[in-house]
């Protein structure tokens, strides 16, 4: 089903999550409408990763709510594979399958977990591997390829799965900072044709370029938000300036 625009995408509220006694998200709330590209940034150990791995299950909550197209996430009867058709994730680390190559690493989900016909499979793969400027690295294998290239690969492995709403994880931050640039001007093409996308991400410029709504976490909190320009340029919270004036 195509989700309406006026409900949000994704709607999480007052999320909390311990790990033993240290709580890492202390109340977490916010909504992301269809076609929104949020990024989210703060200083390490504020929980941001934690925040957008609870929204792909990957972690539980002990506390609130979270809803990605009307599926509940913290229900406990939750059919985590039709939450995962919806959410695609790329990671830090690509995790891509070293003895499978580009184009097996693309098409094995499809294949495997939704049963799709091999055929069309791998004609959607051949598609994304172009998209994300790879043709001629199909039968490449993730060792024969730069960082960049198997972050690219895992993009499209992702995509592969045709999700609604994709979720990125610092998906820059193992690369050399020369094949950075490759990785966000993919994110960015996915951005500008409606894809909804949560970034965690050390990249402030293409925060400022590419998102709609910045949000900056500090201690398991949203201490603040807003659009890139008001966000970057008159920044309230004088932790959000501190942390600004320390990385840009």
């Amino acid at each position: 089903m195509s989700w309406s625009d006026k409900e949000p995408m994704i709607s999480v509220r007052n999320v909390h999550k311990s790990f033993g006694d240290f709580e890492v998200l202390k109340g977490v709330s916010f909504d992301v409408m269809k076609g929104e590209v949020i990024c989210i940034i703060g200083p390490s150990g504020s929980g941001k990763s934690t925040l957008i791995r609870c929204i792909n299950a990957l972690n539980d909550i002990n506390e609130g709510s979270i809803l990605v197209e009307g599926l509940e996430v913290n229900d406990p009867k939750l059919n985590k594979l039709e939450l995962r058709k919806k959410v695609g994730m790329v990671f830090q680390q690509y995790n891509l399958f070293p003895h499978k190559t580009a184009l097996e690493n693309v098409m094995m989900a499809p294949i495997r977990v939704l049963k799709e016909d091999k055929k069309e499979v791998e004609t959607r793969a051949r598609a994304l591997i172009k998209k994300v400027r790879l043709e001629g690295k199909e039968n490449a294998y993730p060792g024969e390829l730069s960082g960049g290239q198997q972050q690219r690969v895992a993009i499209a492995r992702s995509l592969a799965m045709k999700p609604d709403v994709m979720l990125f994880d610092e998906v820059t931050a193992a690369l050399d900072p020369e094949t950075v640039g490759e990785v966000l001007v993919t994110i960015k093409e996915l951005a500008e044709e409606g894809m909804t996308c949560i970034l965690v991400t050390h990249e402030m410029g293409f925060a400022r370029e590419v998102a709609d709504q910045v949000y900056f976490t500090d201690q398991g909190l949203i201490v603040e938000h807003g659009p890139p320009a008001t966000f970057f340029e008159n920044a309230k919270d004088p932790r959000t300036r501190q942390f600004l004036s320390q990385i840009l």
